[in-house]
């Protein structure tokens, strides 16, 4: 039986993974609302692009019957990586190779999108009234079988069934489980560049529309193209975890952001600078975590979670998204299955086998994150992708 029929369904969080599984689940004929706690679509700067992968965030696409949308936004060559050392010399120039146009399935291309127009091609799939906007999640409490939900605007909502979508510092997991993640060891710090070609050009060059990957001294400095001028740059480092506290270093005061940078990248070449030099504020200090790889639950009857919320992971296997969009289409599919006699038979099937995968994928992002800030990071990477030394 389809064991949401007739239910209200709530997905808390309107990311990538809650706005896929309501398209897959209006689609099934579900009755779904999203809550979101931005007061619109444009309330917070969009982070770096999304590399999306065949059988993960590009199947979600498809089955969500949005891939004519996907292949009119997406970036042809925003792919195109070259790793750099410290000193500004490319080891490894991915430019060189022919740009590749995306065709229906190729399983080694990973297609970039900006999360603006993914989010676009999202909300515009949904029935309209879908997403519920400046809904901040305070509160979950039981009652007849169902959830009522409190909101910081002071609305309240009763479901049938909620899914926490609502990312890292999900305020719904406890409902869930008491486990808690751990930190990785690494921070990095955040920027955003604008206008990139005239305020920071000798690092628009040297980033060509595409990716810089650098690294040394066990230390790492990603940088992103973005399709509206801007770039986006992540400088990662070993710490402890409580770093941010006890440097003392005010985020919103770019000369104090300047004065470590310099002071921690000392060995590294001066055109660097030019990303910290010319970054809009404020910067974002971010501590990695990771959910233990062995967790696990109870599945409950009517609540269960996806993406970050439910499994955590560092960003260094480009996974977080698309494990988030998979979990999508396996919850849906869960869901809407003639297999299960309930939602707790669905919901249990559908963590078994994403806790299983996540561990998997969670396993590989905390290697390469190491990997990434040790002292063969540029190896490391170059044997990864099966690339050559320049």
């Amino acid at each position: 039986m389809n064991t949401i029929k007739n239910k209200k369904i709530a997905i808390v969080g309107g990311g990538p993974g809650g706005l896929t599984l309501a398209r897959l689940l209006q689609i099934k004929g579900a009755d779904v609302k999203v809550y979101e706690r931005d007061i619109d679509k444009d309330a917070r700067p969009k982070g770096a692009t999304l590399d999306l992968h065949d059988e993960s965030g590009l199947r979600a696409i498809r089955e969500a019957g949005l891939m004519d949308a996907f292949k009119a936004n997406y970036r042809p060559g925003a792919d195109k990586l070259r790793i750099i050392d410290k000193n500004a010399n490319i080891i490894f120039d991915d430019h060189k190779n022919d740009t590749i146009i995306m065709g229906e399935h190729d399983e080694t291309f990973r297609p970039e999108i900006d999360r603006g127009p993914l989010q676009e091609i999202l909300l515009n799939s949904l029935q309209p009234g879908t997403v519920v906007w400046d809904s901040h999640f305070l509160s979950l409490t039981p009652g007849n079988g169902a959830w009522k939900l409190d909101f910081k605007n002071g609305a309240s909502v009763i479901a049938d069934i909620v899914i926490a979508a609502d990312g890292a510092n999900s305020r719904l997991r406890p409902y869930i489980t008491p486990i808690t993640s751990f930190y990785s060891g690494l921070t990095a710090v955040e920027g955003a560049v604008y206008h990139s070609e005239t305020t920071s050009p000798k690092i628009h060059q040297l980033l060509n529309g595409g990716k810089i990957f650098a690294m040394g001294d066990e230390k790492s400095l990603i940088v992103s193209s973005k399709g509206d001028g801007s770039l986006v740059f992540y400088a990662s480092f070993k710490t402890g975890e409580n770093w941010i506290k006890e440097s003392g270093i005010d985020f919103s005061d770019k000369a104090q952001v300047l004065s470590w940078f310099e002071k921690e990248y000392s060995t590294w070449d001066k055109v660097w600078l030019e990303l910290f030099e010319n970054a809009s504020l404020t910067f974002m200090p971010r501590p990695i975590y990771c959910m233990p790889l062995n967790q696990t639950w109870e599945a409950l009857p009517n609540i269960t979670m996806l993406g970050d919320a439910a499994h955590l992971m560092p960003p260094y296997a480009g996974e977080g998204v698309n494990m988030a969009m998979l979990d999508a289409v396996e919850l849906s599919s869960c869901l809407t299955s003639q297999n299960f006699d309930d939602t707790s038979a669905a919901i249990a099937a559908y963590e078994q086998q994403m806790r299983t995968r996540a561990s998997e994928t969670a396993a590989q992002s905390l290697a390469s994150g190491e990997a990434l800030h040790s002292a063969n990071a540029i190896t490391f990477l170059i044997e990864t992708i099966g690339g050559q030394i320049e």
